[in-house]
């Protein structure tokens, strides 16, 4: 697989180069120590792994204390994570690509044994998950609000602070910025909630706030990407159509790609329209080109990551793959010897540096990853 499209050099915002078109995916490893602060485990996960994709996006931070997702989630709400995140920025850059930090606000979707005072954007329960039981949220305040989107624009000064490339703000999963954007969650009567253009108030919002910290403190080029769900499988959830009216105005807003997050990257189909175009296709013909396209979901081979690029996506994002193989892109370019791995066994953890807790969670989920 010399000869691929997979090792293209691919300009990204208005003047990064990506080396190739392949993007280490942003995965939670649950391995941050207890104060939130990057660990030793989470610094050579990532040192293992980089050394020769083109875009690293780190697994997600909480940009408030009440934001956490996850056990063992390192944290991004105050000045003191700035030396950890300096770690962890140098670490993902190791190998000599750009490394994006993910922000994000879990809202809804933490757990009680995180957080006691659980927001979003109604009082709307979430799903129960395999990390997190559904509860009824408290409904922010329109203050409560306001502090929210500053608080993304303080994270923002911290990557920069620490040194990474950009952010990716997470706008899928049903975390914070897609609970205020889908009509399931929010339910609310004032300016952040009810008609199509109030609820994509707060994610344009928080645009906003990152872009203008940019402009403030960034001294390189910086990049501002954002993470999508297309759609939902509430009855009265979010749908493809109307997210394709927040992609035009986060294009607008100035983003510098756009990040689907599937099921199945190469089959799937909207909610509404299940024997219709992909999703990729849809998506990809509404960009034209406008900005660049990332998509993750199951690309565990260099095949598949290789038909996504030929299907028109601009950048595969490869999460599971690369944690079976740190050196998933010797797999494309021929250097690597043996076969892929397509499954996991406790003999690997070691050589293939997971952190003990990713382990734990890898044997506990079923289905998750194929454990042989």
């Amino acid at each position: 697989m010399k000869q691929t499209p997979l090792l293209e050099k691919f300009p990204l915002g208005k003047s990064v180069t990506l080396r190739n078109r392949i993007v280490m995916a942003p995965m939670t490893t649950w391995a941050g120590n207890e104060d939130g602060t990057v660990s030793d485990e989470e610094e050579a996960y990532y040192r293992r792994r980089v050394q020769d994709i083109g875009l690293v996006i780190t697994g997600c931070t909480h940009v408030q204390e009440n934001g956490i997702g996850f056990t063992g989630e390192f944290a991004a709400y105050d000045d003191k994570f700035i030396p950890g995140l300096k770690r962890l920025a140098m670490a993902a850059k190791s190998g000599g690509a750009p490394a994006i930090l993910q922000i994000f606000h879990a809202g809804v979707k933490t757990s009680p044994e995180l957080v006691s005072d659980i927001v979003a954007a109604s009082a709307i329960p979430g799903d129960a998950g395999p990390f997190a039981p559904s509860v009824t949220p408290r409904e922010l305040t329109c203050t409560e609000v306001e502090t929210v989107i500053q608080a993304f624009g303080e994270a923002t000064r911290r990557a920069i602070e620490a040194g990474f490339d950009g952010v990716e703000l997470h706008g899928a999963h049903g975390f914070l910025l897609q609970n205020f954007f889908s009509p399931h969650s929010n339910r609310r009567e004032d300016q952040w909630g009810g008609s199509l253009k109030n609820r994509m108030r707060f994610p344009l919002s928080v645009i906003e706030s990152v872009r203008k910290t940019i402009a403030e403190h960034a001294t390189h080029p910086f990049l501002m990407g954002y993470r999508i769900s297309p759609d939902e499988h509430y009855e009265d959830g979010l749908r493809i159509d109307e997210s394709l009216q927040l992609v035009d105005r986060l294009v607008d807003e100035g983003i510098d790609y756009l990040h689907v997050s599937l099921g199945n990257a190469l089959e799937a189909r909207p909610v509404d329209a299940p024997n219709g175009p992909k999703v990729i296709e849809i998506v990809r013909d509404h960009l034209a080109g406008r900005i660049p396209l990332i998509v993750a979901g199951q690309l565990r081979t260099p095949e598949q990551a290789e038909d996504a690029v030929k299907a028109g996506v601009s950048l595969t994002a490869v999460g599971q793959g690369m944690v079976m193989n740190p050196d998933w892109v010797q797999f494309v370019d021929g250097k690597a010897d043996g076969k892929i791995a397509l499954s996991i066994a406790a003999s690997d953890v070691e050589k293939l540096a997971i952190p003990q807790k990713l382990w734990r969670v890898i044997e506990e989920t079923t289905g998750w990853f194929n454990i042989r």
